[in-house]
């Protein structure tokens, strides 16, 4: 096993006026407390916190300078002076996450004010790090040093985070491809070819997927009428049990799937790349509803994690025509029923065959023919003293104050 280290960027989504003039507080209050311990010498942490003990700081944040003046000082950066745009950092002690996949903005993170005061705030991630930041909240990566600040007028929410990886040697030529389809009907289905290329057993879970379909019908029905009663709090309440219940069962397949690739040899799970999906999908106000809250980026993200810490890797291929394109000839067929597939081709020996099987065939090829867009791209620290400089997504602008709640979305 070994750590992986990466830095998570979260974008501060629309923080009222209050919040803002505390964080204002919070990063002013920091930057006069790192400067006068800088400009008193500190080499130890003792000494730092003679000084910055007297600052209106939560103690995470006064933590956190203890260790990072000495390092300034004398001992990792040898600083010989100091800018204004030092980025405000915490103790792994002091942010949370909480996650709301029922809001308009599924994230939640707290930031501190001062020992007894903190901050929560939505929170946009980066869409490249979704997978990271599901591990953390699930508890599955360690969260380290965070780090908070403006750029642009936005503010930014830096979280270190590490995940212990099973490193893996296998040859790439003896991989077995690992079809996984999303879908509306089953949850999931995954099949691959066997060493002989004849299609294996399918897995699908079609129950859960029922499951699923149910409870969201239950929320949207149910919160909806509460809500026009004025009965807010429960309808939050009882949204809230749902969608742990939804949760529940997403992470129950997930971990089956996960399971399922580890007892096949040098297994790769190969998964469509959510970015096509996001793009193309557009069958209608109520399919689109259904779909853009089917959960498709939560699961990916939950097989990326999990696949990461079984030393599994997993990549992407374009989604397009998987589920209309027939795994034996390539011919593209059709769909009458959203379980059926049919190929158009008379020469073909297939005229029928299960569409969600078909389409995580056709995804297992795609990778085998060499088509693959991996998801997983590697991000640098930022150093100790640049403020951060990642690229954030800049195209959410929701309301997070009022919670504002969707109809089921799950896209970044």
């Amino acid at each position: 096993m070994s750590g992986t280290t990466k830095t998570l960027e979260l974008k501060l989504v629309s923080p009222n006026a209050h919040k803002r003039r505390k964080l204002r507080e919070t990063t002013d209050a920091y930057r006069s407390a790192l400067h006068a311990a800088f400009d008193a010498g500190c080499t130890t942490q003792s000494a730092a916190n003679d000084v910055v003990v007297e600052y209106d700081l939560s103690g995470y944040a006064k933590n956190a300078l203890k260790k990072y003046v000495p390092q300034l000082y004398g001992g990792s950066y040898h600083a010989d002076e100091l800018h204004d745009e030092h980025p405000v950092r915490f103790t792994n002690e002091g942010v949370k996450l909480d996650h709301k996949p029922q809001n308009a903005v599924e994230w939640y993170v707290k930031v501190p004010h001062h020992d007894d005061y903190h901050l929560w705030i939505p929170a946009q991630p980066n869409p490249e790090q979704r997978s990271w930041v599901e591990a953390v909240f699930a508890g599955d990566a360690n969260m380290g040093e965070c780090r908070l600040f403006e750029r642009d007028g936005e503010w930014y929410l830096h979280m270190v985070a590490t995940k212990e990886v099973e490193q893996r040697s296998d040859s790439v030529s003896d991989e077995t491809p690992i079809g996984v389809d999303i879908g509306e009907s089953a949850l999931l289905t995954v099949c691959h070819r066997d060493e002989r290329g004849t299609p294996t057993a399918p897995t699908l879970w079609n129950n859960e997927g029922k499951e699923v379909r149910r409870l969201r019908k239950t929320y949207f029905t149910a919160t909806q009428r509460l809500q026009e009663r004025g009965s807010e709090r429960i309808a939050n309440s009882y949204g809230d049990s749902l969608w742990r219940q939804i949760d529940h069962t997403l992470h129950s397949v997930t971990d089956a799937v996960v399971e399922h690739a580890a007892s096949v040899e040098n297994p790769v799970l190969v998964l469509e790349d959510l970015t096509y999906i996001r793009e193309s999908m557009d069958y209608g106000s109520h399919m689109n509803r259904r779909l853009h809250g089917w959960g498709f980026a939560k699961m990916h993200a939950q097989l990326c994690y999990k696949a990461a810490e079984r030393g599994i890797p997993v990549e992407t291929v374009n989604p397009a025509y998987t589920s209309k394109t027939c795994h034996i000839c390539g011919e593209t067929g059709y769909r009458p029923r959203q379980a059926e597939f049919r190929c158009t081709n008379d020469e073909c020996w297939i005229s029928e065959y299960q569409a969600d099987v078909n389409a995580a065939l056709n995804i297992a090829d795609r990778y085998s023919s060499g088509e693959s867009r991996s998801r997983e791209h590697t991000d640098g620290d930022d150093s100790a003293g640049d403020g951060a400089r990642l690229t954030a997504p800049q195209d959410s602008q929701a309301d997070g104050e009022a919670h504002q709640q969707t109809l089921g979305t799950y896209a970044s």
